[in-house]
């Protein structure tokens, strides 16, 4: 009895380590070992890396300070520094001061439109249609993955003066379609359209991941509290759908702010640069006229912009999707 209390009050024994689990343990690679390993396997994409992004992204900020044009691509070291002259000419440039106001129009008209109606397609796509949608899920994001030239020539048979299919609805209802394209008024809504459209899929797919995670009893129980259509989208989707907004609204500002294949294929930033924007404007000034160091300028320039409006939006919209 002695025996058996005093085995009922001890406790278990402590278990000896095994040899086997002292084998394995002592076995243990070093920790400087184990990361020597790491990097070694990070070695090709570290110097990938650092030829084709972080060298350029260097040397593009250090021409911003010079003269560097045509002349100096065979013999870079003989570019004269300038300074600041190139960012303070920047802004005494009408050219630059109308490429920025045109890029600043395609992201405050934009930017609300593609997220709009993102959000729209999306539920309809979500909830709305039973049947056939994975065919208009495909409709509408083909646009994103079409080549830039076929949606060239889409659009620039739709909106065509004489033949477009806009033009020959116009005639149809008797009246006279303007020239989208050639025009200095209806340029940039036309182009802004196109971008709408061309950007619509991505914002809507967005969407669509997020409206699948939005819990189905959260819906039922507003339903059954007496909730409308319109009530259960403000006060439970859009609520619950702003991180997606969030993250849809940042890449969606960073491209238009980044607009350059919808003007450079449809328009040439024309006419009379109604339609010229900041990269288009940079790509002409380096690749056009070779003035390097002045495009590198205005490309740290327009930088400096998405991130400020990046971090602005992420301070502004955060704190509502906690």
């Amino acid at each position: 009895m002695r025996r058996a209390s005093y085995a009922a009050t001890a406790g278990p024994r402590p278990v000896a380590p095994s040899k086997r689990s002292t084998h394995r343990t002592g076995r243990r690679r070093p920790l400087g070992r184990r990361n020597l390993h790491g990097w070694l396997f990070s070695t090709p994409f570290l110097v990938l890396f650092g030829l084709f992004m972080l060298f350029p992204i260097v040397a593009t900020l250090v021409m911003s300070f010079t003269d560097f044009g045509a002349r100096n691509v065979t013999r870079p070291l003989e570019a004269k520094f300038v300074g600041v002259d190139n960012y303070v000419r920047l802004f005494s440039d009408d050219t630059f001061r109308k490429a920025l106001f045109n890029t600043a129009c395609f992201v405050v008209a934009g930017v609300p439109l593609t997220i709009v109606l993102g959000l729209l397609v999306a539920i309809l796509l979500n909830n709305g249609i039973d049947r056939a949608r994975t065919f208009f899920r495909v409709g509408f994001y083909a646009p994103v993955v079409t080549a830039i030239v076929a949606v060239a020539v889409v659009w620039r048979f739709v909106l065509d003066p004489s033949d477009g299919l806009v033009s020959g609805l116009a005639s149809e209802l008797g009246m006279t379609a303007p020239d989208f394209l050639g025009s200095g008024t209806w340029a940039m809504p036309s182009l802004i359209a196109m971008a709408v459209w061309r950007n619509l899929g991505t914002v809507m797919v967005l969407f669509i991941a997020g409206l699948q995670a939005v819990p189905a009893e959260v819906r039922e129980a507003a339903r059954l509290d007496g909730a409308g259509a319109w009530q259960e989208l403000r006060r439970i989707t859009v609520p619950l759908l702003r991180p997606t907004m969030l993250y849809a609204t940042v890449i969606t500002t960073i491209g238009y702010l980044n607009v350059f294949e919808e003007p450079f294929v449809m328009t040439q930033g024309g006419p009379s640069n109604s339609t010229l924007t900041v990269s288009l404007d940079m790509y002409r000034e380096g690749f056009n006229f070779f003035h390097m160091g002045y495009a590198s300028a205005m490309a740290y320039v327009l930088f400096v912009v998405i991130m400020g409006i990046t971090v602005l939006q992420l301070r502004l919209l955060k704190d509502n999707t906690r």
